[in-house]
């Protein structure tokens, strides 16, 4: 079949600016250049899903999942359905029980919390390094219990959690480790893809994220037979193509109850399109964070703006949000949308605050990096597509508004 033409690739979306024009909305995200320039190549492998006629976990999904452990170094990546879905099989194959407790961070997207429960676990809720957002792991020794068997960093916005400092406590406390790195593909900690430092960890494809397609994907990585195995089986119905050796009487006739969380080709597609240009995106990103940095360093009311702890060599940061700290966040992020300009509020109520998760075991009565992050914190447009001109005009926005000017 043929896929209807887009027209003629923009020459100048890979360029740092363009020509401004101040009076046009800045999206808090877009990526339609990119898509114009990734035209051909993505048309052409749709229409070879077509031409193909297997709409689901097919030959897209086997290459990419390929493409992905030549990027990553993980041994094996599973094609699943989201993010969310990629966590819950994977605590599900770490043989996750009912009752059994995980230490997550209170400051995160709900479903690193929500995964714990849905594969019948209760989430500990501990406190985030201010600097990082990521978990603090001395709040594992305070908050972990008898109950307690895994502990499930979330690795946000620019760097990793401390993995170093994590596993030690692990291992001291009989702790597994597993990563929610659903925003994580390119970083890097002492040459170790995020994801690959514990038993396995996921990778989001969400449309906003660094690598994204045009709807829900996923994936689990892991360098384990055993988790690969089970992950690959109860993605499909816990349909499993040979007996499992360590689950003993468990065949293709007496499988796993599992689920429908098949990858789907089309997405696939996408994201093979656009994994050739996802270095260039991740350097076109740390362009547009560093020029945020020199612009918003000296503006009164902006608190914190993003920073990257050295976790050593061979480690590595992306700017996938550009988050900063300010006074009278929600009054800013009104001013903005009255110009045009998007934002995003990363996560206004933190997890231990959820009414879904009361039933949680407390941690402490506060988490207080956490709850100072929730009321302080807002999200800028960064993307690839960004232009430096509509950077500018949100810093002058931002500007304009802590200065007192309309």
């Amino acid at each position: 079949m043929t896929i209807v033409s887009r027209g003629a690739n923009d020459a100048g979306a890979r360029e740092l600016s363009s020509p401004p024009d101040t009076s046009a909305p800045v999206p808090f995200f877009s990526q339609a250049r990119s898509f114009d320039r990734l035209w051909p190549d993505l048309s052409a492998r749709v229409e070879d899903v077509f031409d193909n006629g297997k709409f689901s976990h097919g030959k897209q999904v086997a290459e990419l999942e390929r493409r992905l452990c030549d990027y990553t170094g993980a041994r094996y990546a599973i094609g699943v359905n989201s993010g969310t879905d990629a966590l819950v099989l994977l605590l599900r194959a770490m043989g996750l029980r009912p009752g059994d407790e995980v230490v997550v961070p209170a400051y995160s997207f709900v479903s690193t919390a929500s995964s714990v429960v849905l594969a019948g676990g209760r989430p500990v809720f501990a406190d985030i390094d201010p600097v990082t957002y990521a978990l603090d792991p001395a709040e594992v020794e305070r908050v972990a219990g008898p109950r307690t068997r895994f502990v499930m960093p979330a690795h946000l916005f620019n760097q990793m959690a401390d993995m170093s400092a994590l596993s030690r406590v692990a291992a001291r406390l009989g702790l597994g480790v597993l990563e929610d790195s659903a925003e994580a593909i390119g970083m890097r900690q002492l040459g170790v893809h995020a994801g690959l430092h514990g038993a396995g960890g996921v990778l989001s494809f969400f449309p906003t994220k660094v690598l994204g397609a045009m709807g829900d994907a996923g994936a689990v990585l892991t360098d384990d037979p055993r988790i690969a195995e089970l992950v690959g089986g109860l993605r499909h119905h816990g349909r499993f193509g040979h007996t499992l050796d360590h689950f003993p009487g468990i065949s293709t006739e007496t499988a796993l109850p599992g689920t429908n969380s098949k990858m789907d080709d089309i997405q696939a597609a996408v994201l093979l399109a656009k994994l050739p240009g996802l270095d260039e995106d991740i350097a076109r990103r740390a362009a547009l964070a560093t020029a945020y940095r020199a612009r918003l360093a000296d503006v009164p009311g902006v608190l914190r703006l993003p920073e990257v702890v050295d976790r050593g060599p061979g480690s590595a940061s992306v700017s996938y949000v550009f988050q900063i700290e300010v006074e009278r966040r929600d009054e800013l992020a009104a001013r903005l949308a009255e110009r045009g300009i998007g934002t995003e509020t990363y996560y206004p109520v933190p997890l231990h605050r959820q009414p879904c998760f009361q039933t949680a075991r407390p941690g402490a009565e506060r988490l207080p990096n956490a709850e100072a992050a929730a009321r302080r914190a807002l999200a800028l447009p960064l993307y690839p597509d960004l232009t430096l001109e509509q950077l500018e005009q949100v810093c002058a926005a931002v500007r304009a508004f802590y200065s007192g000017r309309r």
